[in-house]
């Protein structure tokens, strides 16, 4: 991604304080765009300083917050190009025992933030002939895990909300594209990378083998939100490093081998 691909272009990039969303903000700012780094957490102050953007504290829970961001840069910048809907929460729990509450609150930050975000800045970016949306969905919502029920159900949701947007606004010069990474070395994965033997198991489903770095997906974001992607509207990008390529079979021509003694 070139030095000025972005030049002149403004940014919103939900949690954007860390991992995917930070990797994602100092790309884009790298390539001339004016990012206002969004999140819930103070440190996204340090990250728009550091990328000579704008920090705007924000509960994307909370519709009139996530609404205040959107208005309040087109405000103060002007105009809105590039909207990054990053931010995302998962919960651990089948469904009999997911607390109603936690339920809403990952449906309110994964799939209604995307929603109340986009209702603002698609009709600005309408009127200004165009812009780009990404929004970072997940594997888990191109198929399911055991214990994540809501997490799978929040991403499936913002996939096909990506869709919808797509077609709907491809004729407004509004392009809307979605990312779905796999594991990911983030703060979000933090806690079940941390459970005794899980990361044994996991790393093995995963081709490349090894988590993808943030800076891996930020690129994928970068290329969807800039002009050579002009053609890619209501795309689904997978980043998983090849784990969604396989059914879950065993490793049927290494089984083989070993019982032969090859």
């Amino acid at each position: 991604m070139g030095a000025g691909r972005f030049e002149g272009q403004v940014a919103v990039v939900t949690g954007a304080a860390s991992g995917i969303g930070e990797a994602t903000a100092r790309l884009l700012a790298a390539g001339g765009a004016r990012v206002v780094v969004a999140d819930v957490a103070d440190a996204g102050a340090a990250v728009a300083r550091e990328v000579g953007g704008r920090f705007r504290q924000t509960d994307v829970a909370v519709r009139e917050e996530v609404e205040a961001l959107v208005a309040g840069t087109l405000a103060g910048e002007g105009r809105l190009d590039i909207l990054v809907n990053n931010a995302g929460i998962g919960a651990l729990a089948a469904v009999p025992d997911l607390a109603p509450e936690l339920w809403r609150q990952v449906m309110a930050v994964d799939l209604d933030a995307v929603f109340w975000a986009c209702r603002v800045a698609i009709p600005a970016m309408r009127e200004a002939g165009g812009g780009a949306i990404v929004n970072v969905a997940s594997i888990s919502g191109l198929a399911a895990d055991r214990g994540f029920a809501a997490y799978n159900a929040a991403k499936a949701g913002l996939i096909n909300l990506t869709r919808a947007m797509a077609i709907d606004h491809a004729r407004d010069g509004i392009r809307v594209n979605a990312v779905c990474p796999g594991l990911v070395e983030t703060p979000l994965a933090a806690p079940l990378a941390a459970v005794p033997g899980l990361m044994d198991a996991w790393l093995p489903t995963i081709p490349i083998g090894r988590a993808i770095r943030p800076g891996e997906i930020a690129e994928v974001i970068a290329f969807l939100a800039s002009g050579s992607a002009s053609a890619m509207t209501g795309s689904v990008v997978v980043v998983d490093g090849g784990m969604s390529a396989h059914t879950g079979q065993p490793d049927f021509l290494g089984r083989v081998m070993a019982a032969a003694g090859g």
